[in-house]
């Protein structure tokens, strides 16, 4: 931006800007302007990057529990089908694809009883998803008959350990003469798995499938066919191209009916809800740099009232309206300027390094900053996207850009002689 202004014109707004003594309330205002303008931006940085890091953790968790896409029947329930498995392992995009059976239940353990949801799904189900950690590492090869997998958090509330028994009561009993007895079985922890999401870790257990089907008494029935994607793309793209590869399956052999959900389909209202807040917030925070702004105004205002009689000797000496009005508009914008881009500086700071932040405050004051029972996530995640970084510091120069207008231009309208009189 100095090419666009002489010599004469920087000198002079520099000077104005780091007044002289007598002249130091503006000066303290103008340091107020560029302390709110680089607090704000700083804020907006951090603010939307740990929005954006808990979008992605919290969707992340939630696709690695559920699929990118669920294909369901608009029946109650699916029949194992190794063709129709095939056929959407062979759809382009797709990295991994397995039946499962979800359902409820009951589980009992030292006269502790809660609700669960068991997932019947295969073993590599487990392996090949990138966000679930297991305990031990080599619990996988006990997952067969009646070893389950249960959540971190499980583990901690019920007290259980590898190697313990986990009793479970499925509402679907068998009928008698005096009515329904639910079905009970007990069952041995094999490992502890660990999504990094509360609501998962405590609420979830995985079972072989062929043990859930026996256990809930749907011999060779699913409830659906979990799809990853090939790059974890959280697009709607895949939907679209299952979909259509799955109504173009024949009537003839009975795969007719089946749907193809997309991810946000069965938690619609937290999705709506994390975005509506993301947006909510910016504008919120964007009041921040907009206050900002007013201060750079007053300020302006301000030293033009008080460089009045400098104004009229300048315009005396031969300065003209354009060179006021630059000088008083590069005064304002490097206020503007400079506290945007040392916000960006302390923004961007701070939220790469907010995990460590919040676990030296956590460890100062000896209390829990973040618990996961209330915010679902294990962590303060945060994640910088480059094209926000660049709005926000578009917007904190543009709002400081039209703060200096004004008084700009006031001072460049100013009458020489009722200067001089003043």
């Amino acid at each position: 931006m100095p090419f666009c202004f002489n010599y004469f014109e920087r000198f002079l707004a520099f000077r104005y800007l780091f007044s002289a003594r007598r002249e130091g309330f503006v000066s303290v205002i103008a340091w107020f302007s560029f302390i709110g303008i680089a607090l704000g931006v700083a804020t907006l940085i951090v603010v939307m990057a740990v929005m954006n890091g808990f979008r992605q953790e919290l969707f992340g968790a939630f696709v690695s529990m559920r699929g990118h896409v669920s294909i369901v029947s608009q029946q109650e329930m699916l029949y194992e089908n190794n063709d129709l498995l095939t056929m959407i392992k062979g759809v382009p995009g797709v990295r991994l694809a397995y039946p499962m059976l979800d359902r409820q239940a009951i589980a009992f353990v030292r006269s502790q009883a809660r609700g669960v949801m068991v997932q019947g799904l295969p073993d590599y189900a487990i392996t090949e998803r990138k966000r679930i950690q297991l305990m031990p590492t080599n619990a996988i090869q006990t997952f067969a008959d009646d070893h389950i997998f249960i959540g971190r958090r499980m583990a901690e509330i019920l007290h259980l350990q590898v190697g313990d028994t986990l009793q479970l009561l499925s509402p679907k009993g068998t009928s008698t003469a005096f009515g329904s007895i639910p079905h009970q079985k007990s069952f041995i922890v094999a490992g502890i798995f660990h999504v990094g999401m509360g609501e998962f870790d405590k609420n979830v257990i995985f079972m072989p499938l062929s043990a859930a089907q026996r256990f809930f008494k749907v011999p060779g029935q699913i409830s659906q066919i979990d799809v990853f994607s090939q790059h974890d793309d959280l697009s709607t793209n895949l939907t679209y191209v299952l979909q259509h590869a799955l109504d173009h399956v024949t009537p003839d052999n009975g795969k007719k009916g089946l749907r193809a959900l997309d991810w946000r389909h069965s938690d619609a209202n937290i999705f709506h809800a994390v975005k509506v807040e993301r947006n909510v917030m910016f504008l919120i925070l964007t009041m921040i740099i907009l206050i900002a702004s007013f201060n750079i105004i007053s300020g302006l205002t301000m030293m033009v009232k008080d460089k009045t009689r400098d104004i009229a000797i300048l315009r005396t000496m031969g300065a003209t309206k354009k060179s006021i009005l630059h000088i008083f508009f590069l005064t304002g914008a490097s206020i503007g300027g400079f506290g945007t881009l040392l916000g960006v500086g302390l923004g961007l700071s701070f939220a790469l390094n907010i995990e460590r932040i919040r676990q030296f405050i956590q460890n100062l004051l000896g209390t829990e900053l973040f618990s996961e029972e209330i915010y679902f996530i294990s962590r303060l995640p945060a994640k910088v996207e480059l094209n926000e970084v660049l709005l926000i510091c578009a917007m904190g120069i543009g709002l400081s850009f039209l703060a200096t207008l004004y008084p700009s231009w006031k001072a460049s309208s100013l009458d020489p002689i009722e200067g001089l009189k003043s």
